[in-house]
């Protein structure tokens, strides 16, 4: 069965919080695909990533690059999976392909921007109706995960 979990952005960005769970996939060995809702968000994220932080590296590239099916970590603006991930991310209230693709999907919302929060709870209803296990995590005022009840 599909993991699915909402992460609420309260206290940091999406450009802040989202390398950290993509340095942690890959630690453990996961394909992911970043869906976001446009190509220019997608690549605005792509650029962010090879520089968000100067001792990092995280491969990625975006489903537009010539080599997009052998990426650990491909960012779309569409409902593709080009690299065959097993992990989705789904951002900016992107909407997602069906979750029963995937071993995990996870929903990262910004809890200040309406029409994301209102597009989060419109899908927590739906997969919660459909017989989804969910979880919700939440940012603490340390921007560290918290798992909600």
């Amino acid at each position: 069965m599909t993991e699915i979990l909402f992460y609420h952005l309260t206290e940091s960005k999406l450009d802040d919080a989202l390398p950290p769970l993509l340095d942690k996939s890959i630690e453990r060995g996961w394909r992911v695909v970043v869906q976001t809702v446009d190509a220019e968000r997608r690549d605005a994220l792509d650029t962010h990533l090879w520089v968000y932080r100067d001792d990092s590296f995280l491969p990625h590239g975006t489903d537009a690059g010539e080599f997009a099916a052998e990426q650990p970590i491909l960012i779309v603006a569409n409902q593709g999976n080009p690299n065959a991930a097993t992990v989705r991310f789904l951002v900016d209230g992107a909407e997602p392909p069906p979750v029963t693709d995937y071993e995990r999907v996870v929903f990262m919302f910004d809890g200040y921007d309406q029409p994301q929060l209102e597009a989060a709870r419109a899908e927590w209803r739906r997969l919660k109706g459909e017989g989804h296990n969910l979880t919700y995590w939440q940012q603490n005022r340390d921007g560290r995960w918290e798992r909600k009840a």
